[in-house]
């Protein structure tokens, strides 16, 4: 199935797995890779030299395309880079930051440059940047958000129609029917989050990959806006915060209770209570825990029964 996105990457299906914090480890993004599509390495949630420690097994595990995942507002983001760079990592994803400060640095040594999105506003700003690619995510998507809060299927026409760069489309996409839908709106590709939580191969703790398969809908809301938007499952530390907001806290009150390394204690160590469970809306329909190549080959296989279904309309 090649299209502008696969031939980029040069892989099989035009699906990317997220490279999500405490989740995307060498495992995941190997294995993604393997079965066809572009595996991500979440450097989000590691030191400097753990990140060397993926990419290094991750190269040992696969022999196909990966890239890495960078949240710029890393507080050793130049070290991140540097190492990247260092062990000949060809594909980066950057987010959470102005595409500006590392675009031209990375593609000056080579490296194909992809900017997630939550607006048509940035994806033009990303597009000026001269990435590659962006990857526009809507905000049904787990983890941290777009302000906008415009959904996925809204948000993914407004962008095609102002961009010339290929165009990935995120948030809410778990399925080979929502995969066609969106790439119906004008999307070259969808990249895959929530559905690889639940993976064999995520590194996500057991407990809280239970917990995604048994979310059911309403179970997940978007919440700390005041510091940076994060879709999340409602459990105590939800509770607590939505308790706080009840006193019309200050940021340095909702900065206090978020404390530190809420994220590593819910969705790293399995702290179900006090932990932040990142997800997104459509754990809905995520019933199960499976090896990456199953959940791969399910996706296209639904995809392309999804098509022949369309088709006969």
């Amino acid at each position: 199935m090649a299209n502008k996105i696969t031939n980029l990457f040069q892989i099989k299906y035009p699906i990317i797995q997220a490279g999500m914090v405490w989740n995307s480890g060498w495992r995941l993004a190997s294995a993604s890779s393997n079965a066809g599509i572009l595996g991500l390495i979440g450097a989000g949630s590691m030191y400097p030299e753990v990140l060397r420690e993926h990419i290094q097994k991750c190269k040992q595990a696969t022999q196909k395309p990966f890239g890495v995942n960078v949240p710029m507002l890393y507080p050793d983001i130049d070290k991140i880079m540097d190492i990247i760079v260092e062990e000949g990592v060809k594909i980066v994803f950057t987010s959470a930051g102005n595409p500006k400060t590392w675009t031209s640095w990375l593609k000056g040594r080579g490296i194909t440059v992809v900017h997630v999105v939550s607006s048509v506003k940035f994806a033009l700003k990303a597009q000026e940047a001269g990435v590659d690619a962006v990857v526009a995510e809507g905000f049904e998507a787990g983890g941290h958000n777009g302000r906008e809060e415009t959904t996925t299927f809204t948000l993914i026409p407004m962008v095609r129609e102002e961009i010339q760069i290929p165009l990935i489309a995120a948030g809410g996409i778990a399925t080979g029917q929502g995969m066609l839908a969106a790439m119906v709106l004008g999307a070259d590709a969808v990249q895959v989050g929530s559905r690889f939580v639940a993976s064999e191969e995520s590194s996500a703790h057991q407990a809280f990959k239970k917990v995604v398969v048994e979310a059911k809908e309403g179970d997940t809301q978007l919440t700390l806006k005041e510091l940076a938007p994060v879709r999340l499952i409602k459990n105590k530390f939800y509770e607590d915060v939505q308790a706080l907001y009840k006193t019309s806290p200050s940021v340095e009150q909702l900065k206090d209770l978020l404390g530190r390394a809420r994220a590593k204690r819910g969705m790293f160590e399995g702290d179900l209570e006090e932990g932040e469970l990142e997800i997104g809306q459509i754990a809905g329909l995520i019933h199960d825990i499976k090896p990456v190549a199953q959940i791969v080959n399910d996706l296209m296989q639904e995809f392309e029964d999804a098509k022949r279904a369309v088709s006969d309309l």
